[in-house]
């Protein structure tokens, strides 16, 4: 089978978002390593994708939902096999919901459900774009950041580097609006990996602008104000 170049995009969303089925998806698995479009449409997708990766915390379906799921499934057939008024005993060729390919469909409608809802947000997202770019780097001039600064109370802080942060410190994101507000902060990465971070309502970003990253002690600065070393600053850029 022979891929249109023109539906690589439309591809690419569904490749990454993990809607297509386990064929095509080997397919294009194995098409990334020989088609450079392909790959480009593919990083693109995952591009697109990435606010919504790091917006939303990560969260684990229990198997107990699955099985009450399951289980209320198999109560609703029980009825329906023993012909009670809520559901005829006769049933209609095409329509019988006693089969077992039912409970595959319930739970697949479950699962678009919530595929439905990721893409809705991500939808309302990918517009995004932020202010201002930030490239953080450290005393040896290696680049150890990026930060990019919506203006709206949110900053994205990607790390590209593992910092050695003892367990009783912590990063500490800043930014200096201007000399006169002095350095404020915009959040702490407890987690030692990149992040969104919602800080309190500062001037619009602007060239220039300074972005650093300290250690700070653990729960962050007592004093307001970076107390502890830098790790990694850099100069913000306006987005063209």
């Amino acid at each position: 089978m022979t891929i249109d170049p023109k539906d690589f995009p439309a591809l690419a969303d569904e490749y990454v978002l993990g809607l297509l089925d386990e064929a095509t998806a080997d397919r294009i698995a194995r098409d990334l390593e020989s088609n450079q479009d392909l790959a480009d449409a593919v990083a693109a997708a995952q591009d697109r994708f990435l606010p919504l990766d790091m917006a939303v915390e990560p969260a684990r379906i229990s198997a107990s939902l699955w099985t009450s799921i399951e289980e209320r499934l198999g109560s609703n057939n029980a009825r329906s096999a023993s012909g009670s008024p809520e559901t005829p005993s006769v049933r209609h060729a095409g329509n019988d919901n006693i089969r077992p390919g039912w409970r595959v469909v319930a739970l697949s409608a479950i699962a678009a459900s919530l595929i439905l809802a990721i893409t809705l947000v991500w939808t309302t997202m990918r517009t995004v774009e932020p202010v201002v770019v930030a490239v953080l780097l450290n005393e040896a001039g290696e680049v150890q950041a990026i930060v990019e600064d919506f203006g709206n109370e949110t900053a994205k802080v990607r790390l590209l580097t593992d910092f050695a942060v003892p367990a009783d410190k912590t990063m500490q994101v800043w930014t200096l609006p201007s000399r006169t507000m002095g350095p404020m902060s915009l959040g702490l990465l407890e987690e030692k990996h990149s992040a969104v971070l919602k800080s309190i309502s500062l001037p619009r970003p602007k060239e220039t602008q300074l972005y650093e990253i300290t250690l700070e002690n653990s729960g962050g600065s007592p004093t307001g104000r970076p107390t502890g070393p830098i790790l990694a600053k850099g100069f913000a850029k306006l987005m063209r």
